[in-house]
């Protein structure tokens, strides 16, 4: 073998193992986006399953409390329409503006409810008022476990070599499920 085909068939082998790595690094990023972008539709996916039971309850709740107190009747009317427009919603984005709309809506029938202390006694109250606690405690843990996986899929779209390769397959980041600022504060019950 001459010393020109040595050569050759070096920098054959060099180029192939640069192929090879670069092939290695494009596979393993993108199987890793794909992988944490199923991550966060399967925590939204939870989430909604939550959601779902919330929005299913409410309708009950409401009946139950409008028995009692039958001239509020804004804050029923405040519920039906957050509640028409969580239906309504298609994208991500809307469902989450939609449910904190929900949130505060329910916030100020809570509100309504301290002021009725006979509702507070019913039996089928108490038990959709624990059914619905217990499903907004639910909300919160998948709330905050969507939040964990798309803070980390944003971190790695948004980190460099990752970023350059997230662009050019479409990945993009995605959307915190944040409380409303107006719902950071705790409702005030006067009598």
């Amino acid at each position: 073998m001459g010393k020109g085909l040595k050569t050759l068939l070096v920098i054959l082998g060099i180029f192939l193992l640069i192929v090879f790595a670069a092939y290695s690094f494009l596979k393993g990023t993108y199987n890793t986006l794909v992988t944490m972008d199923e991550g966060v539709k399967g925590a939204w996916a939870q989430v909604e399953n939550q959601l779902q039971r919330r929005y299913d309850l409410i309708p009950n709740y409401v009946e139950t409390v409008k028995g009692y107190a039958k001239h509020e009747k804004e804050v029923f009317v405040k519920v039906t329409e957050a509640r028409s427009k969580v239906a309504g919603a298609t994208t991500v984005s809307d469902k989450i503006q939609a449910n904190n709309q929900l949130t505060s809506a329910l916030g100020r029938l809570l509100v309504v409810v301290e002021r009725y202390p006979e509702l507070k006694a019913n039996t089928n109250f108490i038990r959709l008022q624990d059914e619905l606690a217990g499903t907004e405690n639910r909300i919160a843990v998948e709330r905050r476990r969507f939040n964990e996986m798309v803070k980390t899929y944003n971190i790695k779209v948004r980190s460099f070599p990752t970023n350059i390769l997230a662009g050019m397959f479409g990945f993009e980041k995605a959307t915190f499920f944040e409380v409303p600022k107006e719902r950071q504060e705790a409702p005030k019950v006067k009598f």
